[in-house]
């Protein structure tokens, strides 16, 4: 954080530079909101397991809709908006502020962008994989899609080895657009002389973004009527891709803002979070698959999760402590879920699975409350051991190079600041 206080010399004074929207606290945040999703997650697919959808390809049943709705809510969509929002932020510095020295190369951004996720991902898929094809060749089509992400186009194994796992596909599709056109948009906004201007043209573009899937779902459901159980038509990239475009327009915004203006007061933000989560809620009790806004479902949702990041990330300072809300985001409960979320959420459904498979889970519908906790307590502990010994490891092997590629030179204290949200 620069200094309020001119520096002593002989050059003109320079206007303070703007502070840059992240801080600690809103970090923490973040990981709060990783690890309810998580938790939200594993408690989905347990309902799904128990819950089987019916003849139209609805929601799960169950006999009180409001619970159902609260039971369906699908955290996927924040998942993109988070992740987007943070990788995103550099390159709207640096177009919008020209702080061009926060965009670490392309190539430095994919290696830890794989480091992050590969080791753990490459280790599920084979453990998984082998345990259902103990005899070799096995279905080696769905290893090899699986290893290369590219699962998510087949219909038939998109949900195989590890279901949930869909969704990498698309973040890595999303890394690959992120450093493509990330620099474009740097280059085309060093042309424009206003900071309006840059923050125009990037929130246009994030917009454009935005409005392709639109476009393709409504030709996919309206025009060709393709069925919403063609899982690849309306799991891909080209049709979700609006989290992410969410996601990014946040980034824009917030740094178009800068650390002042736009800031909401508790009573706003409380009203804005609670406008957000009720739309979501909504969009899950609207479970008829024929309905326009279980078809625009994501998309949807996506604008609603943007709704509730603003409103936890851009708070008048002095009044963060009077949300609630932000006491549950900061507990140290949620952000310890929220560090071990990513190996929670490779985990849970073979373990889920694989409890189901030995008789530990109870066989009837009435005894869905008890799977649940069953599961949630083993996929934690699984997940907190795959993160200590998969996860952290492979985390320091990325801090190994920094920003520009080149190796890091260690000392006392440099493991901590080299520590970022991911």
């Amino acid at each position: 954080m620069t200094s309020l206080v001119a520096p002593e010399t002989t050059a003109p004074p320079r206007a303070p530079e703007r502070r840059e929207p992240g801080t600690r606290g809103r970090a923490l945040e973040l990981q709060g909101f990783r690890g309810l999703a998580a938790l939200s997650t594993v408690v989905f697919h347990v309902w799904q397991q128990y819950y089987t959808y019916d003849a139209a390809g609805s929601h799960p049943p169950i006999d009180n809709s409001y619970v159902g709705a609260l039971l369906s809510l699908e955290v996927i969509d924040l998942f993109f908006v988070m992740s987007a929002y943070l990788l995103t932020l550099s390159y709207a510095r640096a177009a919008i502020d020209g702080k061009e020295g926060s965009v670490r190369p392309g190539r430095v951004f994919l290696f830890r962008r794989a480091i992050r996720i590969l080791p753990l991902y490459f280790l599920a898929v084979l453990v998984v994989w082998s345990t259902r094809n103990p005899t070799l060749p096995g279905d080696w089509r769905d290893l090899v899609e699986h290893l290369t992400f590219t699962h998510v186009f087949d219909r038939d194994r998109i949900f195989y080895t590890l279901g949930p796992t869909w969704s990498l596909s698309l973040e890595v599709a999303f890394y690959l657009v992120l450093v493509a056109l990330g620099p474009l948009a740097v280059r085309a906004c060093r042309r424009l002389r206003t900071r309006r201007a840059r923050a125009a043209l990037c929130a246009a573009g994030c917009g454009v973004l935005f409005v392709v899937p639109l476009v393709w779902i409504s030709c996919a459901r309206y025009v060709f009527d393709v069925p919403h159980t063609d899982w690849p038509v309306y799991f891909g990239p080209q049709a979700r891709f609006g989290g992410f475009a969410a996601g990014m327009a946040l980034a824009v915004l917030l740094t178009a803002l800068g650390d002042d203006r736009g800031r909401l007061r508790a009573r706003w933000a409380s009203a804005l979070s609670a406008v957000a989560l009720g739309g979501l809620l909504t969009l899950s009790y609207l479970s008829d698959p024929e309905n326009p806004a279980q078809t625009f479902y994501h998309p949807i949702a996506a604008v609603f999760w943007f709704a509730l990041l603003y409103a936890t990330l851009h708070i008048r300072h002095r009044e963060r402590q009077r949300v609630r809300w932000h006491g549950l985001l900061r507990a140290r409960w949620v952000t310890g879920v929220g560090l071990i979320s990513y190996s929670l959420y490779i985990w849970h459904e073979p373990v889920m699975l694989q409890l189901d498979k030995s008789g530990l889970l109870p066989s009837t519908q009435a005894g869905f409350p008890v799977a649940v906790l069953v599961v949630v307590l083993v996929a934690l502990a699984v997940g907190t051991l795959s993160y200590w010994f998969v996860e952290y490891p492979a985390g320091l092997l990325g801090r190994a190079k920094d920003g520009k590629g080149r190796a890091r030179e260690f000392y006392p204290g440099a493991e901590r600041e080299a520590t970022t949200v991911r």
